[in-house]
């Protein structure tokens, strides 16, 4: 499979209220322009707790068929019934002028600083939508974190490497605003599903680590474009061939052969180096994303020394259904509580 990737490229592997939350220092994130306030709506207004008024700007393989893939989370994803603490406030931020680039924060008023979860939600990187993760977001704010559930800009409104842009740009922000989030800036984690999975991996590859990040979660994370291209061939499934028309869209509507250096920027196991944090993925054995996307990425993150765990369930189940099978939160609730601390 690394050959097909490889001739896939056709070259080698080498190769808050707007505070404002976007600013100069987000580091590869282009700065956003100057953006208009208005009222928005408490991302939780039936929270037990007040969620207050917010603003925001205005914007401007080889693998078997899955069944019923839902690439994008539910909202039913991790269900949690358990009530919210009574300490922890919920608003919505915008970190950037367009109208994705928002995110809801949970944080605890009380106590001391915590660290923070980044929950990244998926869709073929041309839908889904923060609002399918509010229950994943509460089972981490019910252990104790900080939540940042985040939205970025899709696919269609631009092209890649914007979303993983976006995703720097919000952790940036939150990191800046640590004090007022009463949040840790030196610990936090990414959890991403689906395609939402591939920009925490992406962003965990970045340059030779990134501040503060001690691990990166993925649920059927296709990690490797070129991989999805291939099996997206006539010869894959439906599911796949999808797959493959997603990740051209991510790219710019450019195929490999035609744009190698932006295939290349997309692909997270070339970038693997020593400064990278630990990650873990879950798949499905027969799932459109197949395991194999995450060993070609701990096969190189093992080359420079970084840990990378891959846990494959039976069965077709993707993203958030993947999530909700028996055992699989728990051990990413246990895998990440390993690095944060609670």
């Amino acid at each position: 499979m690394a050959t097909a990737v490889r001739t896939a490229l056709g070259v080698g592997a080498a190769a808050l209220a707007t505070l404002a939350l976007a600013s100069p220092d987000a580091q590869a994130a282009t700065p956003a322009g100057s953006p208009a306030h208005r009222p928005s709506a408490s991302p939780n207004p039936s929270a037990t707790h007040s969620a207050g008024s917010t603003t925001r700007p205005t914007a401007g393989p080889y693998a078997s068929p899955s069944a019923s893939p839902s690439p994008s989370p539910s909202p039913s994803a991790s269900p949690s019934s358990a009530p919210t603490p009574p300490d922890v406030r919920i608003r919505t931020y915008a970190y950037g002028s367009h109208a994705r680039q928002t995110m809801d924060v949970w944080w605890h008023t009380a106590g001391p600083r915590r660290p923070a979860v980044f929950v990244i939600h998926g869709g073929w990187w041309s839908g889904g939508d923060k609002k399918y993760m509010k229950s994943i977001s509460r089972s981490y704010s019910q252990l104790g974190y900080t939540v940042v559930n985040l939205d970025y800009r899709l696919s269609g409104d631009a092209a890649w490497p914007a979303q993983r842009t976006d995703v720097l740009t919000a952790v940036n922000a939150v990191r800046r605003h640590a004090a007022m989030f009463n949040t840790d800036p030196g610990r936090y984690v990414l959890v991403g599903f689906s395609a939402g999975g591939h920009l925490a991996a992406a962003v965990g590859a970045y340059g030779d680590g990134r501040p503060g990040l001690r691990g990166v979660v993925g649920i059927s994370p296709p990690v490797s474009p070129l991989s999805a291209f291939a099996d997206g061939s006539a010869f894959g499934t439906k599911e796949q061939q999808k797959l493959r028309k997603a990740a051209i869209k991510l790219a710019g509507g450019c195929t490999p052969a035609k744009c190698p250096s932006v295939w290349s920027s997309m692909e997270v196991p070339f970038h693997a180096s020593p400064g990278d944090p630990p990650m873990l993925a879950f798949h499905s054995a027969e799932e459109f994303v197949p395991p194999y996307q995450s060993e070609m990425l701990k096969e190189a993150l093992a080359s420079v020394g970084v840990r990378m765990t891959v846990k494959t369930m039976a069965g077709t189940q993707h993203s958030s259904p993947l999530y909700r099978e028996p055992g699989v939160a728990e051990t990413v609730q246990n895998w990440i509580v390993a690095r944060l601390g609670h």
